[in-house]
């Protein structure tokens, strides 16, 4: 009886198990495989690849770039979200449910749409510039000067703000109303019932709220791509950029290394955070 119950367990997830393998599993270990071959001739070339992609100067800038662009923008949008996250759930469910939509809106505007806007908005005549010149204060190049960078934290916070802001809600609608009522019958404050009572029961949420935008940020290249194209402003060149023009040059022998590398780099991160997660569990 157990063997046929397991044996229904096996034949229930062989098709998603088929389906990880032959779209993940199998892809992932070609591009381990090509990234110690050549690319033309497919000879064995050992870490030849790798020793090309750590001296390659765009590799490194993108890499630079990329982790600065993290650095800064997973921890300003967890902090912005928790915070209109805990704003909002202390609003009635009908005006609660208009802010969610309103935060939401974003993620279901078309990304070309979406470039669109950031050129009206940033380009050298756009909006923002002539606010400033109204104010007489002196325009800006803002995509072909450092300020290029913050232009991409700024489409990446806006557009993910939503998403992690209904995350944090699903989190804070799982602890009890009873906890901050006996707290205040303590004479706990707002900001102790914050620290003492939110902030710990939303530890699980935390670490999937940050592992889902570190993926999310990955996608931020299709805005920087339609805005400023294949070389933008070096303070806005990251690592989907560089793996963009080595598929178009067909690079890729380069283009696996740096794939398995960029693999190996998230593979750590998530383990990591896992760890800090279990540790604080």
């Amino acid at each position: 009886m157990k063997r046929k119950h397991a044996l229904k367990g096996i034949l229930f997830i062989l098709p998603s198990f088929a389906g990880v393998c032959v779209f993940w599993l199998l892809p992932y270990v070609d591009v381990i495989r090509r990234s110690f071959l050549g690319a033309v001739n497919g000879v064995f070339t050992g870490f030849m690849n790798y020793q090309m992609i750590f001296s390659n100067q765009a590799f490194l800038l993108a890499g630079k770039n990329t982790l600065r662009f993290f650095g800064i923008c997973i921890p300003l949008l967890v902090v912005l979200s928790l915070a209109a996250a805990v704003l909002l759930n202390g609003l009635g469910k009908n005006q609660k449910q208009l802010m969610k939509t309103a935060f939401l809106l974003p993620m279901a505007i078309p990304v070309a749409s979406v470039a669109i806007l950031w050129k009206v908005l940033f380009n050298g005549q756009g909006l923002l510039n002539h606010f400033l010149e109204m104010l007489s204060l002196k325009s800006i190049d803002w995509l072909n000067t450092k300020a290029t960078f913050w232009v991409l934290v700024i489409s990446y916070i806006w557009r993910n703000l939503g998403y992690d802001i209904v995350l944090w809600l699903a989190g804070l609608s799982t602890i009890p109303e009873s906890l901050y009522e006996a707290a205040k019958v303590d004479g706990a404050g707002a900001w102790k019932c914050f620290t003492r009572i939110t902030c710990p029961n939303l530890l699980p949420s935390l670490f999937t709220i940050v592992v889902l935008s570190l993926l999310n940020g990955f996608k931020v290249f299709r805005e920087a791509y339609l805005v400023a194209g294949d070389y933008p402003q070096e303070n806005m060149y990251l690592l989907q950029h560089l793996f963009n023009n080595w598929y178009r040059d067909l690079a890729m022998d380069k283009m696996a290394a740096a794939a398995v590398v960029t693999g190996i780099a998230i593979m750590v991160l998530v383990l990591l955070l896992q760890k800090a997660w279990e540790r604080e569990d």
